[in-house]
């Protein structure tokens, strides 16, 4: 079985290759644009979203989330691809109607330097956990944690990818995200119908855990439900992908990548699902999954998380030095660094592998609970129009939900437990709940201190 992935990763990556032309400008490199200077368009650009928002770690999470906790863990995971509607909407306001240039110029435009340092780090922090994840699923395909075979696979896939990342940038990122999402589709086709052509399986399976408010499964999807306002503005990979062509492919990219991404997740959960049905006391997911589709679909299972784990990963070094060279301005802006900045970061996220936390959802919770102090943001400075937020105030919304993060972890990794013996995601739920509402509550004093309200649509075209 390994041997037959190996060859099926060799495939995939001699083609992505093929696919990766070289970057000859820095329009092409950090913006995507063809040696003729025109953005994606509008099949691109939707794949491109999709397959980078369905990456490894979300295809794992949402197939163990339906094999312990049933349909709703899968649509809980789901719910965070509500993102891409609330980040359509965000994009259009912040960059069509206000006329910034990036998230950055909109944050330190509204409270200065350190508005913009903020969301830096916590988008900094956003990428490495991204190349560590999707290394992580890779390595559990291939071995046990700690392995050789499990360290050869991580190490080689790192390679792989970094070339043809190297070699193009958003550019290449952009062409075989178009080729790996097509692939994928037809391999999660096969999968979904091997899968409910299984004997004994019937789609009554789907419901074998039945829904109640108390239990992980729709406590999940209410913590989904609150992070998803400002889930997406903290993914600089999305956001990115808001800032590369016109309004009208912008806007529909967005909104079909939404229903996409939704219906894909769901599908695939559902496998996980199915094997939650069908397992036995103490069975682990993939030994189910083995004994319902066999060995050719189980392989497929495999494809689809190297599939999404690559184009996820070249797509995260491109955000990273686009970071660092536009968004930050702390590099001189050239192919070249563009090119260090990917090496650094992708030995950062294999840093993590080797000596972190190796709880995949954890990347995900920690993250987006981080990304809360941008909720009011979204919701009041954006969308409200209020410019008069003081610094004070988007300040103390940060360090509570840095905070709130941390605390998040360490109760979740037994490392603390000052919220009780309660489960780890009515936990989540309480933390995002307490961060949502104080987040608000601060930037509205924040408002009443300064006294005269002021709201002004201002045009900063960058």
């Amino acid at each position: 079985m390994d041997y037959s992935l190996s060859i099926l990763v060799a495939a995939l990556a001699l083609i992505s290759l093929a696919l990766s032309r070289p970057a000859r400008s820095v329009n092409a490199f950090f913006l995507g644009q063809s040696d003729t200077a025109e953005p994606p368009g509008l099949l691109t650009l939707t794949f491109s979203q999709v397959t980078t928002w369905i990456f490894a770690r979300s295809l794992m999470n949402a197939a163990i989330l339906g094999f312990f906790y049933g349909i709703w863990g899968t649509l809980a995971y789901a719910a965070y691809y509500l993102s891409f509607w609330v980040g359509g909407r965000i994009i259009d306001k912040l960059r069509f109607e206000q006329g910034f240039h990036s998230v950055q110029a909109f944050l330190q435009h509204r409270f200065g330097r350190w508005g913009s340092h903020c969301y830096n780090l916590v988008i900094g922090i956003r990428l490495v956990s991204e190349v560590f994840a999707n290394l992580l699923v890779i390595g559990i395909l291939f071995g046990t944690t700690g392995s050789t075979a499990y360290t050869l696979a991580i190490l080689a896939f790192s390679g792989i990818t970094l070339v043809y990342s190297l070699l193009g940038g958003l550019r290449a990122s952009l062409r075989t995200d178009l080729f790996q999402m097509t692939l994928f589709l037809l391999v999660l086709v096969v999968l979904v119908i091997a899968a409910f052509m299984s004997p004994g399986v019937q789609l009554e399976a789907l419901l074998f855990k039945p829904f109640e408010f108390g239990q992980p499964g729709p406590i999940l999807l209410l913590v989904a439900l609150l992070q998803v306002w400002s889930y997406p503005m903290h993914d600089p990979v999305m956001m990115d992908r808001g800032f590369l062509a016109d309004r009208e492919t912008t806007r529909r990219s967005f909104f079909h990548a939404g229903w996409i991404s939704i219906l894909c997740i769901t599908a695939f959960g559902s496998l996980g699902v199915l094997a939650g049905a069908q397992a036995s006391p103490g069975e682990a997911m993939n030994g189910v999954l083995a004994r319902l589709l066999g060995d050719g679909p189980l392989l497929l299972f495999n494809a689809a998380l190297v599939i999404s784990a690559m184009s996820t990963l070249d797509s995260t070094l491109a955000s990273s030095a686009k970071l660092m060279a536009l968004d930050m301005n702390a590099i001189p802006t050239s192919v070249r660094n563009g090119r260090l900045v990917m090496v650094v970061f992708l030995l950062l996220g294999l840093g993590c592998v080797f000596l972190g936390n190796k709880d995949l959802f954890s990347a995900v919770a920690v993250s987006g609970t981080a990304s809360m102090y941008l909720a009011p943001v979204v919701l009041i400075s954006l969308w409200g129009g209020r410019t008069d937020v003081p610094l004070w105030s988007y300040l103390a919304s940060f360090v509570l939900a840095v905070s709130g993060a941390v605390l998040y972890f360490t109760e979740s990794s037994g490392y603390s437990a000052l919220l009780g013996d309660a489960h780890k995601y009515t936990k989540l739920l309480w933390i995002s709940a307490t961060l949502l509402a104080s987040g608000c509550l601060l930037f509205w004093l924040g408002c009443l201190s300064v006294g005269n309200p002021g709201i002004k649509q201002a045009k900063h075209a960058g």
